[in-house]
């Protein structure tokens, strides 16, 4: 075995057997900011043996005060390729793949594939719950975390537990961002490495199971707290879905919930524009599927949320900044 693991074999947790396994696994990550760049950074480290970071964005200076993989050099390149390039200073025993693409709708059966477990931290709700469809769909362990100011919670999904969707059955009404509400650096570090530590875990099949395992943080207050929602029952009924932009068909009846403000172009060159509030009042299409868009997913949310309490029968989402 590797003097670069002895520290961590030696736990009668670990061992030889387990230490073994972590080296075999697969393990995709999507997002290399705040958190993925502590979960990267401890699952090389610990010699996971593939790692696929999925990014398409680029290091920015406000980036580094909660990103500590990246260097000033690293300016203007693609966060994975640079994330891949500095965790394969630190551990080149371990197999790292940095890709420069977003995880959608259309390429996460394809990415998810073959994977082991899935980590989210790409800081997106919408991404969230797609990737939670997949994960439940294909039966393989989701390791979601959030972190906004202070606050923020982990939880392993899937994989035999509960879905996202189990827990969460809705978006909230709002959502906060880092670059509008602020985030501590030390804060985005703490609920990252509980994420790697939670893959770690389940990877290691530890007991007790960390799997239908949440575990909530308030640093402001130094408090912990969780629950287990292993008996969390999955949603009935018809559920909203999120489709990428190149599955809406012409067929479709497409709304576009953002402002002319926001957006003076929309992508999808028939949608309608109309606020949540219209889309109350409309009356329902026959016949024909429903496609409501916004940025982050939670507008379309609740107008989807709305038609489906009017019995409409074919609803599904599009957010533009997933």
């Amino acid at each position: 075995m590797s003097e670069r693991y002895i520290r961590q074999s030696v736990l009668a947790e670990v061992g030889a057997a387990g230490q073994a396994r972590l080296a075999a696994a697969r393990v995709l990550v999507a997002g290399a900011g705040g958190l993925g760049c502590a979960v990267l950074e401890y699952l090389c480290a610990a010699g996971v043996g593939r790692i696929e970071v999925l990014d398409p964005d680029r290091v920015e200076l406000s980036n580094l005060h909660r990103q500590p993989l990246y260097r000033m050099s690293d300016l203007g390149a693609p966060k994975a390729t640079a994330a891949a390039a500095s965790l394969v200073a630190l551990n080149p025993e371990v197999s790292i793949r940095g890709i420069v693409e977003r995880l959608t709708p259309l390429n996460a059966a394809e990415w998810c594939a073959g994977a082991d477990l899935i980590v989210d931290a790409a800081d997106s709700l919408a991404l969230t719950y797609i990737l939670s469809d997949e994960c439940h769909r294909r039966g393989i362990p989701l390791v979601s975390a959030s972190v906004l100011g202070l606050a923020g919670y982990a939880g392993v999904f899937c994989g035999g537990a509960p879905s996202y969707r189990a827990v969460f059955p809705q978006m909230p009404q709002t959502a906060g961002s880092c670059a509008v509400n602020g985030v501590l650096g030390s804060a985005v570090g703490v609920l990252g490495t509980l994420q790697a530590h939670l893959t770690l875990a389940q990877l290691l099949q530890l007991t007790p199971p960390v799997l239908g395992r949440l575990v909530s943080v308030d640093l402001a207050t130094l408090r912990f707290g969780g629950f287990d929602f292993t008996g969390a029952r999955e949603p009935a009924g018809a559920q909203l879905r999120f489709i990428a932009p190149e599955q809406v068909l012409e067929s479709d009846v497409v709304i576009d919930l953002r402002s002319l403000e926001e957006a003076p172009v929309s992508a999808l060159t028939q949608a309608q524009r109309l606020t949540v509030e219209q889309v109350a009042g409309e009356p329902l299409p026959e016949g024909a599927r429903v496609v409501l868009c916004c940025r982050s997913g939670i507008r379309a949310w609740r107008a989807g949320c709305m038609l489906l309490a009017r019995q409409a029968r074919d609803v599904v989402l599009v957010a533009f900044g997933a």
